[in-house]
């Protein structure tokens, strides 16, 4: 059975809304065919939002996390050490449903939460740390930094995880016959409440 049927077809309860996002985000973790699997993550560089797409590593609906590995030299870092507001935000096409997600992020440098990480992931996802001179930087020649030679272990030196703790949820359902948009907050008791689609 794919994603797709494990979901209502309508959203009539609020409850469905959220157990929804849960079975979408936690089948986000392995399943690379749905787009949630590499959402878009906001961060603030002063007084500007900027936004990447990244791979979710892992989502943990109990502690209300979200896991992204990148490299710590890139400038993501400084942003979230200065200011850990961010947002997530992912949609499915096929499944017609948004996932917004608010909340503060973390960076685990060279840490127990890194070294986790690390030692989970394979080598291939591995490689990617092993680039010169960091991401993002300006360059001359683009082959002066394709990966070749290099020991895949060398790059955890390279490595972060971000660790990023959701306060809410917002979910989006688009249907021609009546969309649905819930938002579930966390920031003092847990609430939730429909919302004008």
């Amino acid at each position: 059975m794919d994603l797709k049927e494990k979901l209502p077809d309508s959203y009539s309860h609020i409850d469905e809304t959220l157990d929804s996002a849960k079975l979408i985000l936690s089948e986000a973790v392995s399943n690379t065919q749905t787009l949630f699997h590499t959402p878009v993550v906001s961060t603030m560089n002063e007084n500007k939002i900027v936004s990447r797409v990244m791979v979710l590593r892992e989502f943990n609906f109990d502690k209300k996390i979200l896991r992204f590995h990148t490299d710590n030299r890139a400038a993501k870092i400084d942003n979230l050490t200065k200011n850990p507001s961010s947002t997530v935000i992912g949609y499915d096409a096929d499944l017609k449903i948004q996932i917004k997600m608010q909340g503060q992020a973390k960076v685990h440098i060279d840490d127990e939460v890194a070294k986790i990480a690390w030692n989970e992931s394979t080598p291939r996802s591995k490689k990617c740390y092993s680039v010169k001179g960091g991401s993002s930087k300006k360059i001359e020649n683009p082959g002066d930094y394709d990966i070749t030679n290099f020991e895949v272990e060398d790059g955890y030196q390279n490595f972060a995880v971000i660790i990023f703790n959701f306060l809410s949820l917002e979910f989006l359902y688009l249907k021609s016959s009546g969309h649905r948009r819930a938002l579930h907050d966390w920031y003092d008791d847990y609430s939730s409440t429909w919302l004008v689609p």
